[in-house]
């Protein structure tokens, strides 16, 4: 049996709104929230981040302040995916009213959610997300479509640690997942991806190492900021 994986979503929060939360994060991110000049920016950036401490503090049975977390890039300087020494895999996301976490016990995860909005150039954009298998097979996709596989592909590099420093249209997706990866940054093992759709207009996706798509269960990320 697989180890589920857990996800949470909810909504942004505004620090006027949420003061009990802004005692939450360390100095890094204080630093981080102060410089955000608009103010949805920031109330994603707290919201998604005080979801992080307090989901991962309740699973660790510790103090949601008091975690310390490793944000060491591959440069050297910490501004890096942020990780949890000695705790689960986790990874978090937002994309216009929506926030998300995933935290997966059973190994490395990825989550991504976006917003479907028109694009000025999207057959531009297409080159660079859709492989050139899947621009010959189906064409420019609309933007309902180019954002589930933006979601899909952004997940798995997120889950694979490559991030989008790793081209998006090296991965070619079919019905089942990945049907095919090229490049160096191709993972060696088996990966699996999870579609996900927490409101409408808002495709998302989960993704993670092994052959097998765990339970994915949604949680009420709402409550837990509250």
């Amino acid at each position: 049996m697989t180890t589920p994986c857990q996800v949470w979503w909810a909504a942004p929060v505004a620090p006027v709104d949420a003061p009990h939360l802004l005692p939450l994060l360390d100095d890094h991110e204080q630093d981080r929230l102060q410089r955000f000049r608009r103010p949805a920016d920031t109330a994603r950036y707290l919201a998604a981040h005080a979801l992080t401490r307090l989901v991962l503090a309740e699973l660790l049975g510790a103090s949601a302040s008091g975690l310390v977390f490793d944000r060491t890039c591959r440069c050297g300087q910490p501004h890096g995916k942020p990780t949890l020494p000695g705790g689960p895999h986790f990874s978090l996301t937002h994309a216009g009213e929506i926030v998300g976490l995933a935290v997966h016990a059973g190994g490395p995860v990825g989550l991504d959610v976006e917003q479907v909005r028109a694009m000025k150039d999207l057959p531009s954009m297409a080159r660079h997300v859709c492989s050139p298998a899947e621009l010959h097979a189906a064409g420019p996709p609309a933007p309902a479509e180019f954002f589930r596989a933006w979601t899909r592909k952004e997940a798995l590099l997120k889950a694979t640690g490559e991030g989008l420093s790793s081209p998006m249209n090296a991965i070619t997706l079919g019905p089942e997942g990945v049907r095919d990866w090229t490049g160096g940054s191709a993972p060696a093992d088996p990966v699996w991806l999870h579609d996900l759709r927490p409101a409408s207009d808002y495709p998302a996706a989960v993704a993670g190492l092994g052959p097998v798509v765990p339970d994915v269960v949604e949680n009420d990320g709402d409550a837990v900021l509250r």
